[in-house]
Order: C-alpha cells, then sequence, then structure tokens
C-alpha cells in the first residue's frame, strides 16, 4: 500500500547525485517546500543555488502531508502579539494568514500542475470548549479583515455531511493540493530558473573554509558564501544542537479507493478542508479525483498499510455509514516537527547560515513562503523580516521524546473525550 501521491503526483525531474566540487552563493540542504521555495526564490533573483537532498524533492513531510494549505500561526493573533509585542506579532500574523495566497499565486505564476484548489478550509469543534475557542479565534480574524465565518451545528453538517460538529471556523484563504506534485512542480521551476538540486546527496559535514562554507557529500563537495538548513523533521546531526530543537511527530494518513457517486456526494459536499480541534486532531478531504484521505496521529513510525492506522477508516465510517462498503487502497505516514512554544524556529547559529524548522503541522503554506522570505534575507540583510530570529532552544531530555509524546497523546484523547 504506497503513499497515493506516488501514484497520482506530476512526474519527478532528474536531480542526479552531485559529483565533484561546485561553487556557488548559497547551499540549501534539503529538497522539501523550504529548500525548494528558497532556491527559486533566490535563482529568479540570480542568486547561485545549489539544493542537496538525501533522496529526491518532497521526499519527506513535504510529499507526504494531508494536502491542506491551511492559514495562520497555531497561536490567535491576539496571543501572537502578546508573545512576540505588536509590531511583530502583527506582521507574524499577517504573514501567516497570507501564506496560502502566496502559495496559489505561485502555483498560478509558473502553472505547477498539482491539483490546487483554493476551496476554503474548516476548523471544525465537537466539544462546546472548543466551540468557545472557535468564537474567539473567529473574531480576532474578523477584525484583521481575514475572509472567515463562523458556521453553527447546520451550517456545519450541511457542508460536511455529517452531524458530528457542533460548529467550524470557515476560512477562505485556505484549500488543498497534491503536495507531491506541489513540491516536484517547485523543482522543475527551480531548475528552469538556473538553480541546481541533487537527490541522493547526503551532507555528510559542514564546516568553514576560509570565510566560506565547506559542505561535503559521499561524492563531492560544495563550496558557498551562505547555507540555509531546511530539514524540518528530519533533522539530524549536520549542525550541533539543531536536532534538539525540535520533536519530531509520525503522521498517519489512509485514502479511501475512488467514491462512487452515490457516496461522494454524501461525504464533504462542499468540498472544503477540514481539521478538527482538539489535543488531538483528525483531518480529511476530497481529492479531486473524488477519495478520502483522512489522517492524524499514528504509530511513532512510518506505515504503510490501513492495518497499521485502522482507528481512521473506523472514524470516517462513524462520520459517514455510507463507507462502510469502501475499500481503503492506500497508506502512509512522514514525519513533521513541532517546537516547544508551537512557532517556527528561524535560526542563525552562525554568520553566514540560517536554519528554519518547525511549522508544527501547518507546513505547506508556511514553509513554502519562508522560502520567500529567507531569499530576501539572504539578498539585503535590511529586509523586514515577518519572523522572529532566535536562537538554538534544545528541548530538555531530547532523548526521551517518544515516551513523551505517547504520554501526551493518550493525555490529550483523555482531554478530548472528557470535553476538558
Amino acid at each position: 500500500m504506497p503513499n497515493l501521491y506516488h501514484d497520482t503526483a506530476e512526474p519527478a525531474a532528474a536531480v542526479p547525485a552531485l559529483e565533484g566540487g561546485r561553487q556557488t552563493d548559497v547551499l540549501i540542504v534539503g529538497a522539501g517546500f523550504t529548500g525548494l521555495s528558497t532556491a527559486l526564490s533566490l535563482a529568479e533573483r540570480g542568486a547561485g543555488a545549489v539544493v542537496l537532498e538525501t533522496h529526491d524533492p518532497g521526499w519527506g513531510a513535504s510529499g507526504r502531508n494531508g494536502g491542506q494549505v491551511n492559514a495562520g500561526l497555531k497561536a490567535d493573533p491576539d496571543a501572537v502579539e502578546r508573545d512576540f509585542g505588536a509590531d511583530l506579532g502583527a506582521r507574524m500574523s499577517a504573514f501567516a494568514g497570507a501564506a496560502p495566497a502566496y502559495v496559489f499565486d505561485l502555483i498560478a505564476r509558473l502553472a505547477i500542475p498539482c491539483e490546487a484548489r483554493r476551496n476554503g478550509t474548516l476548523r471544525a469543534a465537537i466539544r462546546t470548549r472548543h466551540v468557545r475557542k472557535l468564537e474567539e479565534t473567529a473574531n480576532q480574524l474578523a477584525r484583521r479583515g481575514a475572509a472567515v465565518e463562523l458556521f453553527g451545528r447546520s451550517e456545519s453538517a450541511a457542508a460536511t455531511g455529517n452531524e458530528r460538529y457542533a460548529a467550524a471556523l470557515f476560512d477562505r484563504r485556505g484549500g488543498d493540493l497534491n503536495p507531491l506534485s506541489f513540491a516536484r512542480g517547485l523543482a522543475r521551476a527551480a531548475l528552469r530558473a538556473g538553480a541546481s538540486i541533487h537527490g541522493g546527496s547526503r551532507v555528510l559535514s559542514l564546516s568553514r573554509s576560509g570565510d566560506r562554507w565547506l559542505a561535503r557529500t559521499a561524492r563531492g563537495t560544495v563550496t558557498a558564501d551562505q547555507v540555509v538548513l531546511a530539514t524540518n523533521g528530519y533533522t539530524d546531526d549536520l549542525w550541533p544542537g539543531l536536532r534538539r530543537n525540535v520533536v519530531p511527530l509520525f503522521g498517519a494518513i489512509v485514502a479511501s479507493e475512488v467514491l462512487p457517486e452515490e457516496i461522494a456526494r454524501q461525504v464533504m459536499p462542499a468540498r472544503p478542508v477540514l481539521y478538527e480541534s482538539g489535543a488531538v486532531t483528525v483531518y480529511y478531504r476530497i481529492d479531486g479525483a473524488g477519495r478520502l484521505l483522512i489522517g492524524g496521529r499514528g504509530p511513532m513510525s512510518e506505515i504503510s498499510s490501513v492495518a497499521s492506522a485502522p482507528h481512521l477508516p473506523a472514524y470516517a465510517r462513524e462520520l459517514w455509514p455510507a463507507l462502510r462498503s469502501v475499500a481503503w487502497t492506500h497508506a502512509w505516514g512522514g514525519r513533521l516537527a513541532m517546537t516547544a512554544d508551537r512557532y517556527p524556529h528561524i535560526i542563525e547559529p552562525a554568520p553566514g547560515v540560517i536554519a528554519c524548522l518547525g511549522y508544527n503541522g501547518r507546513g505547506v503554506a508556511l514553509s513554502t513562503s519562508m522560502g520567500g522570505q529567507i531569499a530576501n534575507r539572504i539578498m539585503d540583510r535590511t529586509a523586514q523580516f515577518d519572523m522572529p530570529i532566535t536562537s538554538i532552544k534544545t528541548i530538555a531530555f531530547h532523548r526521551l521524546w517518544p515516551l513523551a509524546v505517547r504520554a501526551e497523546i493518550a493525555r490529550g484523547r483523555l482531554c478530548d473525550m472528557l470535553g476538558l
């Protein structure tokens, strides 16, 4: 049971392994959305960019996620402004709120075929406490001019085709896409613009070479003025301490067969994408071909069969009993990165090095937009940057993260069950 996107995505561009020595302006480690968007933005502005990737573009979470293009940060705008001050906090929320537009505009400008739809997102609440929180969020976003609307129980049922939700926040800014097609489209666009991308080229070491940086792979080297570390949930020990700045979480997604027409009319008839409020969220959408994709927390490992995440199709059948006769054809997972404070971390651990990681489940829009911001900062150090630059903040007892995550998931499920 492979990743559905592997069966349906646009073809990948050729990205041969690095051979020999290269000189460039900017070395980018990681060919996910952050790395590819940064490379594209730099190349379009005339800078030399070389991307080194252990596998292929989109191999990690960028090509395995739920395909939801969500607006905003995890925290509400008022909280962001309390945490970072009125000026920077407002810019952070505005940047994150505009991130889906950045993605959809980029797709349109570059004609990237990736099943992109700006069909809106629903944040759905089951419990009364979550409804109150949705109301607060809706009010804060509306005061800032966001295109949002709070649905009651009947409107939520009409949009989703089930009676599960007491309320839902509809955000017209978001939508969905095939993320692997999008990653591969970014790679093709970056190559056309003049960037170089090398798959099968894990960076084994990174060190100073005079006033520049030297990266070594198994069969080559890259010397660069600047380095971007864009490895997110797959961050290793290439840069000391960076891996311990985030906790990697495993997500699990299953996909149905193409739904028969009479069933497809009942499941998410309005065709937005949805994620649930709560400590342990479930998210789902109907893709362009008419399959249901539903995801959430799974085992703390990669999965390759529905048997590894039986709670997902079971929950789908609970929401829509008509799915009892439907087959589940694909199952997959991947690693996303969470930070302790639930904000993305942009870190400059040394002169000429910038790392960006920890999108906390909102990576499709945020990471793509962040590529433009990183490119701006590299090209012009005086340019405004709409996220805080932080130092490495290692998480205490990081080596115990699998146990801590399991405990937190169990606690969250209990709280959700009890409505706490």
